[in-house]
């Protein structure tokens, strides 16, 4: 069993900046890929940033020179910091990881999404 939690979303004014964090655990053997996905009402699922085990990043466009991904392997974390926020910014924001089990399976892991609302 494998498990991802997410923290730090909230309500931010235009300009603001929040933290994500998302910590994986469970019966894990290698994290590959983290990364964070949003989802704005009546919009579909995007993503927002990635990071491999090798720390080579990718933002989308969007959030280009806004928002930075990092993570920790000690600990398994992954942290979105996001900066100079924007209205369009508002979403659930989920946490997704490709983790390979003790058992050596890969597979793809989601957390239960942080509400992140950004106001004018």
């Amino acid at each position: 069993q494998v498990q991802l939690v997410e923290s730090g979303g909230g309500l931010v004014q235009a300009g603001g900046s929040l933290r994500l964090s998302c910590a994986a655990s469970g019966s894990i053997f290698r994290v590959n890929a983290m990364g964070w996905h949003r989802q704005a009402p009546g919009q579909q699922r995007e993503l927002v940033a990635q990071i491999t085990n090798t720390d080579s990043t990718n933002y989308a466009d969007s959030v280009k020179g806004r928002f930075t991904i990092s993570r920790d392997n000690a600990k398994n974390t992954v942290l979105l910091q996001m900066n100079s926020l924007k209205p369009d910014d508002t979403a659930v924001y989920y946490c997704n990881a490709r983790i390979q089990t003790h058992t050596l399976v890969t597979s793809d892991y989601w957390g239960q999404g942080t509400q992140v609302t950004v106001s004018s």
